[in-house]
């Protein structure tokens, strides 16, 4: 029996997780450097997945199938396709640079009491996020996904409420109060969309007589499975309401803001760079290749709501006083990019989606990263309290550009590559929706500047004096995320290898091609 290589990758961050948490409370230091080495254990796996992957081959590979709930049909069934494997990747690498950017957040909640262990606890939760997003990219059984869908809130409604920021500007009762409604927002939200995708599933299984994508394809191929139109249609909407909210797109983006704005930074890249990313993974996966007909009946609709995502994200993120609160509406415009990417059904629109995803992923955890640092020295999240930290912290000022510079996808940087495949996929398909989505990119580079000339050029304000640079720990948090960046912008191939077969399945799934370029013959 060959080595089950994508559950040992799941269950290792699941196995580390328990383990932090059972280190005795005195033993803080060593809970970190516990959590730290099974997330890098996690990440040897995931780079063993990526070599043993063969990009033209199988479109599952690496599969494993076993009986789980006999009785209805529930099979645990993993395997990776391009998409998910980049993700997987994607995951495993941000952990380690979470934890150690990390490092010190939850020791100001320690007391001298035995029983509460905040730091064990904060590490613990984070493994655990990262064991069940791990194993949602490699679900290929629907209700398997749907219960790893749902229980990855709960680690993340307590790493949101209860570990939340402590640089607030109000009373530590107004900033728990505030910590307390972003993680109840952020849980009613996604549990709403949970339900009804819950009855979606339900609803697939009564029509298809089981949760196996690979047995619900060759069904469809070989004329055994009948969908009624209108079934389609509500069974795709279910799916995709939850899957929006995740993602998020407009209008049920509003939890992500106070999400991001209250947890600790960390935190907040574990929600936009890592969570969220299942919501765009699944409208490929399942609404794509289980409801085709239905995906391109709503397209109309969802590149209407990308593009509003894409307009109004940005324009927030230009009103926005909080440095936190700014990154957390850009990726809000992000994700339009990504799900319009998705929806243009195009190989270079979905190509672009799925790079754009792991390169979002990269350049906001840079961003945020460094961010955050920023705000545990100044103890403020308000873009008004900097002035002038580029001449007395030049590192962090530099770091601070760069990631600012790749989220406004500049020539050179990762993104670039995702964001110019995605307009040139939309702009195929969909030309006037390609030429009101370069909009975004404009408002990114206003947004993203004058943050920058804010809190990094300037006179220096009093309470910049005297602010120390990016120390050893940090970085190694952003110097190989900054590496990352600049190698993807400039050799995207390794990447866009392992991801186009995976999408031209998908295209094939949807029974698209691209469009045909129209030349006028010569006179």
């Amino acid at each position: 029996m060959s080595f089950p290589l994508l559950t040992a990758t799941a269950a290792l961050p699941a196995i580390g997780a328990i383990a932090t948490a059972a280190v005795p409370a005195a033993r803080r230091t060593t809970a970190k450097w516990l959590a730290l080495l099974f997330s890098l254990a996690t990440l040897v796996l995931a780079g063993i997945a990526l070599v043993r992957f063969e990009p033209g081959g199988a479109r599952y590979q690496l599969t494993e199938s076993h009986a789980w709930i006999k009785d209805f049909g529930v099979r645990y069934e993993l395997g990776v396709d391009g998409i998910g494997l980049a993700l997987m990747a994607l995951t495993a690498l941000l952990i380690p640079f979470v934890i150690l950017a990390g490092w010190h957040d939850a020791d100001p909640l320690e007391t001298t009491s035995s029983r509460w262990r905040p730091t064990q606890g904060f590490f613990a939760l984070i493994l655990m996020v990262e064991a069940m997003v791990i194993l949602s990219f490699e679900a290929t059984d629907v209700f398997l996904f749907y219960i790893l869908f749902e229980a990855m809130l709960i680690p993340m409604y307590f790493l949101i409420g209860g570990f939340g920021d402590r640089a607030h500007t109000g009373s530590d009762e107004n900033a728990a109060a505030q910590r307390s409604y972003a993680a109840v927002k952020f849980l009613l939200y996604n549990l709403v969309g949970g339900l009804i995708m819950l009855a979606a599933v339900i609803g697939l299984y009564v029509v298809a007589g089981t949760f196996s994508l690979s047995e619900i394809a060759e069904a469809r191929a070989n004329g055994s499975l009948s969908m009624a139109t209108s079934t389609e249609r509500w069974l795709f909407l279910g799916f995709f309401f939850a899957f929006a909210v995740k993602a998020p797109l407009w209008p049920l983006h509003t939890w992500l803001p106070n999400a991001m704005g209250e947890a600790t930074s960390p935190v907040a890249v574990l929600i936009t760079a890592v969570v969220d990313k299942v919501g765009t993974f699944a409208m490929l996966r399942f609404c794509l290749q289980l409801f085709p007909e239905a995906s391109k009946w709503a397209t109309p609709v969802i590149v209407v709501l990308a593009l509003i995502s894409i307009v109004y994200g940005a324009l927030l993120a230009v009103g926005q006083r909080d440095i936190k609160r700014l990154i957390a509406y850009a990726s809000i415009s992000h994700f339009g990019f990504i799900i319009l990417g998705i929806f243009a059904m195009t190989s270079q629109g979905q190509s672009g989606a799925t790079l754009y995803m792991v390169n979002h992923g990269i350049s906001t955890a840079a961003l945020m990263l460094v961010a955050g640092f920023l705000i545990t020295r100044r103890g403020s999240r308000l873009i008004a309290d900097y002035g002038g930290v580029q001449k007395v912290a030049p590192v962090l000022a530099g770091t601070f550009l760069i990631g600012g510079l790749a989220t406004l996808s500049l020539p050179g940087l990762a993104p670039f590559v995702s964001e110019f495949l995605v307009l040139v996929g939309t702009f195929s398909a969909y030309p006037a929706a390609g030429i009101i989505a370069t909009t975004g990119i404009v408002l990114a580079a206003l947004y993203v500047l004058v943050l920058y000339q804010r809190t990094m050029t300037g006179p220096v304000k009093a309470e910049v004096q005297g602010m120390a640079d990016l120390k050893v720990r940090e970085l190694a948090v952003v110097l190989p995320l900054i590496a990352l960046l600049l190698f993807l912008g400039v050799y995207p191939k390794p990447l866009t290898e392992i991801v186009n077969p995976a999408v031209q399945h998908t295209m094939s799934d949807v029974q698209k091609k691209d469009p045909q370029p129209e030349v006028e013959a010569a006179k």
